[in-house]
């Protein structure tokens, strides 16, 4: 691919911010057919439309949504390299770019990524969700500090980035008061044909789920399959299923979600990894968060 014109990226999320070609010109001092021909040449550059029209607005595609996350990263930290050199920066908290992979879940994302908070001089925190392999493309070009994520790197990646064990945990199945009372007599064989949420296909706690059910010789029923695990436990919560989660987690789960415990599966590990551009973590957050994993989460 050819040197991104960093000009018609600026245009690009004028418009984008602006809704229209009319008003991102009108700001931009330029006019409508020179905006509209710069934007043609990045989405040829891109091979894709980064704009459909609807209603007189310009309406950003799925592509177009991914450009502008860069772009407000990159200009943003533009902006920052402009203060530092101007020396203006002085003590402003220093940025933490952390990309979470959408199958971890949310309470070990916050239990993992809280303790940064508490370095001195404090930072500002950037945190993205988003599919492992987009989050890996993010930071194969240093828009993130750290990915978040339940497995490690593969060769596959193409990507020089390393690989960093935070800890493990058990997982644990729950459900509302009234699935449990119902199923937790003789677990895990009463789940034959029970309800139950379960990640999509291809993660691995979901291969790990999949492959536990095949040696207990047990098929619940399932009932919804998702990729966000948040959104998984809303609907647990409110009775549409059983789900698995990290027994790491059991006691905030149980508060955070009103469930109870319908059985542990010691057998049934979850790893969560954090992947990195640089063999040896150097940012005082990074360290804070690997350091607080493995001596307080999962010590």
């Amino acid at each position: 691919m050819a040197q991104l014109n960093f000009h018609h990226l600026h245009l690009f999320r004028t418009v984008a911010r602006s809704g229209t070609l009319a008003r991102a010109a009108a700001a931009l001092k330029l006019t409508e057919p020179t905006v509209s021909t710069q934007i043609k040449s990045l989405e040829q550059q891109f091979g894709q439309p980064l704009f459909t029209r609807a209603t007189r607005r310009l309406v950003l595609t799925d592509a177009g949504q991914t450009a502008l996350r860069y772009a407000d990263d990159i200009f943003s930290l533009s902006d920052e390299l402009t203060q530092a050199m101007a020396g203006e920066l002085g003590d402003r908290p220093r940025r933490l770019l952390v990309g979470v992979a959408d199958v971890v879940p949310k309470l070990i994302a916050y239990r993992l990524i809280e303790p940064a908070l508490q370095i001195p001089g404090g930072i500002t925190l950037h945190c993205t969700d988003d599919t492992p392999e987009r989050l890996i493309a993010a930071l194969s070009v240093h828009a993130l500090d750290l990915l978040i994520t339940d497995a490690p790197i593969t060769p596959a990646a193409n990507v020089r980035a390393f690989t960093h064990l935070l800890g493990e945990s058990g997982t644990t199945i729950f459900g509302t008061t009234a699935l449990a009372l119902r199923y937790i007599t003789d677990f895990p064989a009463s789940i034959q044909g029970a309800p139950f949420l379960l990640p999509l296909h291809g993660s691995t706690i979901r291969r790990a789920l999949d492959s536990w059910f095949l040696r207990e010789d047990v098929r619940p029923l399932v009932t919804g399959e998702f990729a966000d695990s948040a959104l998984l436990k809303v609907f647990g919560q409110n009775g549409h299923g059983l789900f698995a989660a990290p027994t790491v987690m059991e006691g905030e789960i149980q508060r955070q979600h009103g469930v109870q415990v319908v059985g542990r599966l010691a057998d049934v590990t979850q790893q969560f990894f954090a992947i990195s551009a640089e063999r040896r973590i150097e940012h005082p957050a990074v360290t804070a968060i690997a350091r607080a994993a493995r001596t307080r989460l999962f010590g």
